[in-house]
């Protein structure tokens, strides 16, 4: 059974966007109220410190989603697997919604925050790769960059739908109902979302890439294996592509929106509104980014996002600075906006990096170890921690930029197809 182009790009990037809008609203909460409800008793930068640390704990765990999930993509197929993905994530968000804060329960109430996260980020951690491959697999390996893009459309929609729910929800109550309440809201419409792409991914066929080598009885036993054993080289490539645009993506969709309401710049509103622009026209500009990849590479796209991606940090801390809102979205809109250009072909770029039988889990464990040895698990923590003991702008800037560096490095040495 084959599947229309339509079909399959729609079935890649809903299960992403729907991914990543459960993840994005649990960052923005982090940002915005979860020192409030889970962590009460600290200092107000300390209970800040500690909700990023629960969104930390999403990345930490995304290295065993990656292993678990990539074993089984590569040995049973990519469809299934993003079935299990799609209701982990769905589950854990409902129960999160429900989540009774720290008044309630005490300290049982962040011990389960933190548990509910760790399962989001297994969720999260096997679903980039399959929903990567669902589309990109439907063409030869020089033909792969469009089709890889369509899951890299979810983060981007994935953040506009959040920012754009917490607005609107923070903008129709006041801050105490919000803070009481008004929080779970959009943790609540992630459940349409989820099936929204239940309906559409339960009836997509597997990519023809990998149901030949299925076919003939070619399927690996242990593909994390092979992987650590025969591709290390290549791990390693791919993960250090993942580094300096987490950092990045860090920087102006989580550390933002806690930066200009705790210095007094912006308002709440101010924040998540210039986040919801410069996510969506960062879709609009993964979507060219991907179309580019077909005719240039991959590798040549990522290295042109990541050099204009490297003044970036600087660009929004003076934008932050100006104590206009125009000016705020203007620095989060260009720095989104480089950011989509390194990630439209980072999913073509790191899949090109291993053979079809070990693809899944070696994207996988690439993808979710280069942000956590990056510090993308550990970067809004990084630059708190940084701010605090500065009291500069200036050394969070040169933190992204080294990132960055490190992933131009990696992708000099990448292979690439055109």
């Amino acid at each position: 059974m084959t599947t229309s182009p339509v079909r399959l790009a729609l079935g890649s990037a809903i299960g992403t966007t729907f991914e990543w809008y459960d993840f994005m609203v649990y960052n923005t909460l982090a940002a915005l109220v979860f020192n409030h409800v889970f962590f009460p008793e600290a200092l107000p930068w300390m209970g800040t410190l500690l909700a990023f640390s629960t969104y930390a704990v999403g990345y930490v765990s995304r290295p065993l989603g990656s292993v678990i999930f990539g074993w089984l993509g590569d040995r049973t197929g990519r469809r299934h697997v993003l079935m299990l993905t799609l209701a982990l994530m769905g589950l854990t968000t409902g129960l999160i919604a429900l989540l009774p804060g720290y008044a309630r329960l005490g300290a049982i109430s962040p011990v389960l925050l933190v548990l509910l996260r760790f399962l989001q980020g297994i969720a999260l951690g096997g679903e980039w790769a399959g929903a990567l491959l669902l589309t990109a697999e439907q063409n030869s390996e020089t033909a792969m960059g469009m089709g890889a893009t369509w899951s890299q459309l979810g983060p981007g929609l994935g953040t506009v739908l959040s920012a754009g729910v917490i607005w609107g929800v923070t903008r129709s109550m006041d801050a105490a109902s919000f803070q009481d309440w008004g929080w779970r809201l959009p943790l609540f419409l992630s459940l349409l979302l989820l099936a929204a792409g239940w309906v559409v991914r339960s009836s997509l066929s597997e990519p023809p890439q990998f149901a030949e080598r299925k076919a003939r009885g070619e399927v690996l036993a242990n593909p994390v294996g092979a992987v650590l054993r025969h591709h290390g080289r290549s791990l390693l490539i791919a993960a250090s592509t993942r580094i300096g645009p987490d950092v990045l993506y860090a920087l102006l969709t989580v550390f933002s929106l806690s930066y200009v309401t705790q210095t007094g710049e912006h308002t709440r509103s101010a924040a998540l509104m210039a986040v919801f622009a410069g996510s969506a026209w960062g879709v609009i500009v993964t979507l060219l980014a991907g179309r580019f990849s077909n005719r240039w590479g991959a590798k040549r796209i990522f290295l042109v996002g990541t050099v204009c991606a490297l003044p970036a940090a600087f660009v929004f801390f003076w934008c932050a600075a100006s104590h206009q809102a125009l000016m705020l979205g203007f620095g989060i809109c260009l720095g989104l906006s480089v950011h989509a250009i390194t990630y439209a072909v980072q999913g073509a770029l790191i899949s090109q990096q291993f053979p079809v039988e070990v693809r899944y889990s070696g994207s996988s464990i690439a993808y979710t170890c280069g942000s956590l040895a990056g510090g993308g698990a550990f970067a809004p923590l990084i630059m708190v921690t940084l701010f605090r003991a500065t009291h500069l702008e200036l050394s969070i800037s040169l933190y992204v930029v080294v990132a960055l560096l490190v992933s131009g490095a990696g992708a000099m040495l990448a292979r690439g197809t055109r």
